[in-house]
């Protein structure tokens, strides 16, 4: 009975959050801590602690750990991770069957041209509430910045040696 109980309460978690794994915390710990108390309100900060440090999708990682702390074993965690992960895969499932189907529509194709510039707006906009006085840096981020996008645009730099580089730069400057 718990394993359809993580399954179904992980499932409608994956259903619903929109926005990626933080966006997923709040349902989360409102599910396993208040609905269910399956864990306590501590039990709920450690298991983000240890979620944002281990590698993965904090969600994922989330519902690896509840799934566990709830039965103990594998199982659970193995349950709990499918159940919030299956629902973003039906999902891309069903896109990719519908533009497969539509994908030489002429609608379809000048719905998709419409969308670009609204996208690349969006992604605009983002950045300039990063780049805001109150979210700004400094200088020497911006610089570093600069000069990962020229090494992988421009020098055409490998990008996991371009991270790997940045990293060794910011740790001695920092």
């Amino acid at each position: 009975m718990i394993y359809a109980q993580l399954f179904f309460t992980f499932f409608v978690i994956g259903l619903f959050t929109f926005g990626g794994g933080y966006a997923m915390l709040s349902l989360i710990q409102n599910e396993v801590v208040v609905n269910h108390a399956w864990i306590t309100a501590q039990e709920f900060t450690d298991m983000v602690a240890i979620s944002q440090m281990t590698p993965g999708p904090i969600g994922i990682n989330s519902a690896t750990y509840v799934g566990y702390a709830v039965t103990g074993n594998i199982f659970g965690s193995l349950v709990a991770t499918i159940a919030v992960s299956l629902p973003s895969f039906i999902i891309i499932l069903l896109i990719c069957r519908i533009y497969a189907k539509f994908k030489e529509s002429n609608v379809f194709a000048s719905l998709m041209k419409t969308l670009r510039p609204v996208v690349i707006g969006m992604i605009g906009a983002a950045a300039g509430i990063l780049v805001t006085e109150e979210n700004f840096i400094d200088w020497t981020s911006w610089v570093l910045f600069a000069g990962a996008f020229i090494a992988s645009q421009w020098l055409k730099m490998n990008p996991i040696l371009v991270i790997i580089l940045g990293g060794f730069i910011g740790y001695f400057i920092y």
